[in-house]
């Protein structure tokens, strides 16, 4: 049976491997953003503890993309079952060649990274490059993109331009001309494209930093 301290360390740690605090985890999935802050986990004199209700965990592994078998290892202390997916540099991800049109990389000869919680069969990763993505990604971290997956607002995306530009932002609004997109970092800018202008987008799944 897991424990009242367990379950909320497993939230905090998978916080963590989103590039997440717990409360913008909270967020992610539709709650509260004090939901699982240290206050709420005991009654205000700190005498009782307090659990996570079903509902509120549902959405949080609903919103990370894992089961609940995966969150359970993180609880006891143990690390999910984990797969290998194939690890491109971003300066390779904007070359010609290296996507076909889903946006997965076509080839062989990649180096690979293993990464846990995530059940998609086209999954692959990207080691981030340079500073625009930061503090949320920072130089040398390395996301976990699904093609396949739907990506919504709020959403934190990896889009390549058909000019070869690749950026990692939040999908802000998408309609049926146009993509808005957030920049990760307040020293860059946001960027409104046209649908058009696209070769694909791919939802982050999973950071490890």
């Amino acid at each position: 049976m897991l424990t009242h301290k367990q379950i909320w360390r497993a939230l905090d740690v998978l916080a963590a491997r989103s590039g997440l605090s717990v409360s913008a985890l909270a967020r992610k999935a539709g709650l509260d953003a004090t939901a699982f802050n240290p206050s709420k986990r005991h009654t205000a004199n700190g005498t009782r503890l307090r659990w996570p209700s079903t509902e509120s965990i549902a959405k949080v592994l609903a919103a990370a993309g894992i089961s609940f078998e995966e969150f359970a290892a993180l609880a006891s202390g143990g690390r999910p079952g984990t797969r290998a997916v194939p690890l491109i540099g971003l300066a390779q991800a904007g070359s010609g060649g290296f996507f076909d049109d889903a946006g997965y990389p076509t080839g062989t000869g990649w180096d690979e990274v293993r990464f846990p919680g995530f059940d998609g069969s086209r999954a692959y990763a990207l080691e981030i490059a340079g500073d625009s993505m930061e503090p949320v990604f920072r130089d040398g971290d390395r996301i976990v993109v699904a093609p396949d997956e739907t990506v919504r607002p709020g959403d934190r995306v990896v889009v390549r331009t058909r000019d070869g530009e690749v950026m990692a932002k939040e999908l802000r609004r998408m309609s049926g001309k146009t993509v808005e997109l957030a920049s990760l970092n307040p020293d860059y800018p946001d960027r409104t494209l046209e649908r058009r202008e696209i070769d694909w987008i791919a939802r982050i799944v999973w950071a490890s930093q």
